[in-house]
């Protein structure tokens, strides 16, 4: 029998070093990627002993990151989108225009030339959006409005940078750079080459974001209709997979798209279908497996020497990614009129940077217009940053804590003068007494919210998207902005005088906080909560905070009618079902 196996090879150690080393890290109380990280450095060619198929493991981490941008689509509306473009876009920009700055101005300063200099700080502009999901589902923000400010920041600059990949090689000959395997004395490209490549981009992406709206949307949801009602399991995964890959696959050799966007787009269109939350949970297992392979596969292109090489390149490095572009990143999100958590969360999540980086960097290598050097200060800053990403995202909720405590500013951007961060004074007085507070306008929020209305009953939203607050707004519902942990924001509501709070966002890590505010002023409110999982519910309930469903379809159901029931007795209940 022939051995001569790469694929299995290369599968066989990166899932074993990775379970084994991940294993230790969490035994440590590191996060698990760090191991994963840890071991494709180990099987990597910077390392003695085996060395796996680097080619291999960069395909097969390309499944991974295929998978999970289509879980995220099928978790992020179009609608969710434009809800966060008047953050999201402008941030997304101006962040990156600083990014590139910094990062320019170091290489700079370390005598690298301009073209050079350029790539570097653009590679070190763009997070990882496969960093990111990981970070979001460990801290449960995924389906926070902080969350989605986040993933929509990333898409933004995922199409930017799906631009700057294709300008790339003709600015580059602009330049005068020499391609690495060019013939001698080729000529550089004439000035209106650019500008018919940026339009020829425009037009291919618009054409996909097009035909997956138009025919996409209508046609994969027919597709998973008809896969489910022949009632094989196996078949409707394969539809699942079938359509993140091969969407991916073909908007990037059609469109010119990249394979995360292009699967991003496919759970987009997907999510229409009634049974995208089956979908999701039949693909989770496939997704973890294939992200592991992501990160291992960006320690194997890690070459530990350059962090005794170049020590203080690799911390400038390290600073402008974790530091310079999170600082720049909170100061848009407060200059939006954005809260405070909202900046540190989008903060954090900009503190890393991966795959667009890696495939910036080697392009700009192969058209001789980044050196291998700078390569490698590129990676060495992302293995750092991402190793140390989750530690960032838990410390969001101790600094807060710790900035409003001790800083007057801290409190006074939570505090400060925003009309929709307080009901107008002309608000009907059926909202300011016995009515519910509902935190979180999501998919669950929105549920209760018809069924209340359909019941004639008054409710204040309390929500931090503040597109959303001010469509509301303009609707005729009462709604007020900011983060329901900070007391001001229920009492805003007028928290005293309801009769109901009802917790619909899955940010259950501070409901503690909610609770509290509400029963230190109003003791008799009654609590009603989403989680995510049994045991988190079995420890809101022993804590005594309220009353806890667990779910998403149903859970949205079972949360109305119990809302009903409590408010209007057996009657509107029997109704409501």
């Amino acid at each position: 029998m022939d051995h001569a196996v790469p694929l299995i090879t290369t599968l066989a150690a990166g899932f074993g070093l990775a379970f084994v080393l991940g294993l230790v890290a969490v035994k440590l109380k590191l996060p698990a990627l760090v191991g994963y990280l840890v071991a494709g450095i180990l099987i990597g060619p910077a390392t003695p002993g085996f060395v796996a198929d680097v080619k291999l493991a960069s395909e097969i981490a390309e499944i991974g990151i295929m998978l999970l941008m289509f879980g995220v689509g099928l978790h992020f509306s179009l609608q969710d989108l434009l809800a966060v473009r008047r953050i999201a876009l402008p941030g997304a920009v101006v962040q990156m225009v600083f990014a590139t700055a910094l990062g320019a101005g170091a290489a700079l300063y370390w005598g690298w030339a301009l073209p050079g200099a350029l790539v570097f700080g653009l590679a070190l502009s763009v997070a990882s959006t496969v960093v990111l999901l990981k970070a979001l589902e460990a801290q449960h923000l995924l389906e926070t409005p902080n969350g989605r400010i986040a993933v929509g920041w990333l898409v933004v600059e995922d199409l930017a940078m799906v631009l700057v990949l294709v300008l790339l090689p003709p600015i580059g000959q602009m330049l005068g750079a020499a391609p690495t395997g060019a013939p001698a004395g080729q000529g550089p490209v004439a000035g209106g080459a650019l500008w018919l490549s940026l339009g020829k981009t425009l037009l291919a992406v618009a054409a996909f974001v097009a035909l997956m709206l138009l025919l996409g949307r209508r046609f994969f949801p027919w597709l998973l209709w008809q896969v489910t009602r022949t009632g094989s399991r196996e078949l409707f995964t394969l539809c699942v997979v079938m359509a993140a890959i091969t969407i991916a696959y073909g908007s990037a050799k059609l469109f010119g798209v990249s394979f995360a966007l292009g699967a991003f787009f496919a759970g987009m269109v997907l999510r229409e279908s009634e049974f995208s939350h089956r979908a999701a949970e039949e693909t989770l297992p496939l997704r973890d497996a294939f992200a592991v392979l992501f990160f291992v596969s960006v320690g194997m292109l890690f070459d530990p020497a350059i962090l005794l090489q170049q020590p203080l390149q690799v911390l400038g490095v390290v600073l402008i990614i974790v530091l310079g572009k999170s600082i720049a990143a909170a100061l848009l999100v407060l200059g939006l009129g954005y809260p405070l958590n909202t900046a540190l969360a989008v903060s954090a999540s900009l503190a890393q940077i991966g795959e667009f980086s890696f495939i910036l960097a080697g392009l700009g290598v192969s058209l001789g217009l980044l050196s291998p050097q700078g390569q490698s200060l590129i990676l060495a800053g992302a293995l750092i940053s991402i190793a140390i990403n989750p530690l960032v995202f838990s410390a969001i909720e101790p600094l807060q804590r710790w900035l409003r405590a001790r800083s007057p500013l801290a409190r006074k951007l939570e505090q400060r003068d925003d009309p929709l961060a307080e009901l107008p004074q002309d608000t009907d007085r059926r909202y300011l007494a016995h009515q519910v507070v509902l935190v979180g306008y999501g998919r669950v929020g929105r549920r209760i919210a018809q069924l209340l209305r359909e019941q004639g009953l008054p409710f204040v939203v309390a929500d931090e998207n503040r597109e959303l607050v001010e469509q509301l707004r303009a609707e005729g519902q009462a709604a007020v902005f900011g983060d329901a942990a900070v007391p001001e924001t229920l009492v805003q509501a007028h928290i005293a005088d309801a009769r109901m709070l009802v917790i619909a966002t899955p940010q259950t890590l501070l409901v503690r906080q909610m609770v509290d505010t509400a029963r230190g002023l109003n003791p008799q409110i009654e609590v009603i909560v989403r989680s995510h999982n049994a045991q988190e519910a079995e420890l809101i309930e022993r804590d005594g905070l309220g009353t806890v469903f667990v779910g998403e379809r149903e859970l949205a159901q079972a949360m109305g009618r119990h809302v009903l029931a409590r408010l209007q007795g057996g009657a509107a209940q029997a109704h409501a079902a």
